[in-house]
Protein backbone atom coordinates (compact mmCIF):
# COMPACT_ATOMS: atom_id res chain seq x y z
CA UNK A 1 0.00 0.00 0.00
CA UNK A 2 1.19 3.59 -0.80
CA UNK A 3 -0.04 6.61 -2.35
CA UNK A 4 -0.92 6.58 -5.53
CA UNK A 5 -0.98 9.67 -8.16
CA UNK A 6 -4.07 8.94 -9.66
CA UNK A 7 -5.66 6.40 -7.61
CA UNK A 8 -8.91 4.57 -8.34
CA UNK A 9 -11.72 3.68 -5.85
CA UNK A 10 -11.78 0.05 -6.38
CA UNK A 11 -7.59 0.04 -5.35
CA UNK A 12 -8.43 2.49 -2.52
CA UNK A 13 -11.25 -0.39 -1.24
CA UNK A 14 -8.23 -3.12 -1.67
CA UNK A 15 -5.78 -1.17 0.57
CA UNK A 16 -8.24 0.14 2.76
CA UNK A 17 -9.35 -3.57 3.48
CA UNK A 18 -5.38 -4.92 3.53
CA UNK A 19 -5.09 -2.19 6.08
CA UNK A 20 -7.93 -3.14 8.35
CA UNK A 21 -7.03 -7.30 8.70
CA UNK A 22 -3.39 -5.74 9.18
CA UNK A 23 -4.56 -3.75 11.99
CA UNK A 24 -6.39 -6.14 13.42
CA UNK A 25 -3.33 -8.27 13.69
CA UNK A 26 -1.88 -5.36 15.62
CA UNK A 27 -4.74 -5.05 17.55
CA UNK A 28 -4.72 -8.90 18.83
CA UNK A 29 -0.75 -9.11 19.23
CA UNK A 30 -0.99 -5.94 21.68
CA UNK A 31 -3.62 -7.40 23.86
CA UNK A 32 -1.86 -10.75 24.27
CA UNK A 33 0.84 -8.11 25.00
CA UNK A 34 -1.29 -6.28 27.50
CA UNK A 35 -2.74 -9.15 29.15
CA UNK A 36 0.84 -10.23 30.67
CA UNK A 37 0.78 -6.81 32.49
CA UNK A 38 3.53 -5.51 34.09
CA UNK A 39 6.17 -2.98 33.21
CA UNK A 40 6.46 -4.32 29.69
CA UNK A 41 2.13 -3.83 29.15
CA UNK A 42 2.09 0.13 31.02
CA UNK A 43 5.18 0.82 28.43
CA UNK A 44 3.54 -0.71 25.62
CA UNK A 45 -0.01 0.92 26.14
CA UNK A 46 1.91 4.51 26.75
CA UNK A 47 3.22 3.98 23.44
CA UNK A 48 0.37 3.13 21.44
CA UNK A 49 -1.44 6.00 22.76
CA UNK A 50 1.70 8.25 22.09
CA UNK A 51 1.62 6.94 18.21
CA UNK A 52 -2.15 7.16 18.13
CA UNK A 53 -1.64 10.73 18.56
CA UNK A 54 1.47 11.66 16.40
CA UNK A 55 -0.35 9.35 13.60
CA UNK A 56 -3.35 11.91 13.45
CA UNK A 57 -1.15 15.17 14.16
CA UNK A 58 0.82 14.06 11.22
CA UNK A 59 -1.67 12.85 8.93
CA UNK A 60 -3.55 16.44 9.60
CA UNK A 61 -0.51 18.17 9.25
CA UNK A 62 -0.46 16.70 5.80
CA UNK A 63 -4.30 17.33 5.03
CA UNK A 64 -3.71 21.38 5.45
CA UNK A 65 -0.56 21.84 3.99
CA UNK A 66 -1.65 19.21 0.48
CA UNK A 67 0.76 16.59 0.72
CA UNK A 68 -2.05 14.02 0.30
CA UNK A 69 -2.86 15.46 -3.11
CA UNK A 70 -5.99 17.64 -3.99
CA UNK A 71 -8.99 15.25 -5.29
CA UNK A 72 -10.69 13.10 -3.01
CA UNK A 73 -9.04 9.50 -3.84
CA UNK A 74 -5.87 10.74 -3.23
CA UNK A 75 -6.79 12.11 0.04
CA UNK A 76 -8.48 8.96 1.05
CA UNK A 77 -5.20 6.52 -0.36
CA UNK A 78 -2.73 8.78 0.99
CA UNK A 79 -4.78 8.87 4.58
CA UNK A 80 -4.67 4.65 4.23
CA UNK A 81 -1.38 4.69 2.72
CA UNK A 82 -0.01 7.18 6.21
CA UNK A 83 -1.88 4.91 8.55
CA UNK A 84 -0.58 1.67 7.03
CA UNK A 85 3.59 2.44 7.10
CA UNK A 86 3.02 2.85 10.89
CA UNK A 87 0.64 -0.71 11.21
CA UNK A 88 3.43 -2.62 9.17
CA UNK A 89 5.87 -1.00 11.49
CA UNK A 90 3.92 -2.03 14.64
CA UNK A 91 3.40 -5.43 13.24
CA UNK A 92 6.77 -5.90 12.53
CA UNK A 93 8.33 -4.62 15.93
CA UNK A 94 5.66 -6.85 18.02
CA UNK A 95 7.04 -9.97 16.30
CA UNK A 96 5.04 -11.07 12.68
Amino acid sequence: MRKKDNPNWFSIGMDAWALAAESNMVIAMRIGALAFGGPSAVKEAERMVAEKVAANLSLGADLLTGKLGTSPEQIVSGSIAHYSRRVTANRRRLGW
